[in-house]
């Protein structure tokens, strides 16, 4: 999925992917609390959480005006 060039845009889909991050990591304290839990699972939910980190990171840094212009 190509990123949104619109500042607007680029703010909406940051709240989306802020969002599934959040739900993410709850999801991911609820299963692991759960001694019969799938190790596998967690460890793929952990990996989404952190390329969700990435891409909010980049969009983030996208809002940021370019200094050197």
């Amino acid at each position: 999925m190509s990123e949104p060039v619109d500042p607007a845009a680029i703010a909406r889909r940051l709240a989306e992917l802020k969002m599934e991050h959040r739900d993410l990591d709850a999801m991911i304290a609820r299963v692991s609390a759960d001694p019969g839990a799938d190790e596998l699972a967690v460890k793929r939910m952990k990996k989404r959480k952190l390329r969700l980190k990435d891409m909010i990171a980049l969009l983030e840094s996208r809002l940021i005006p370019d200094l050197d212009a």
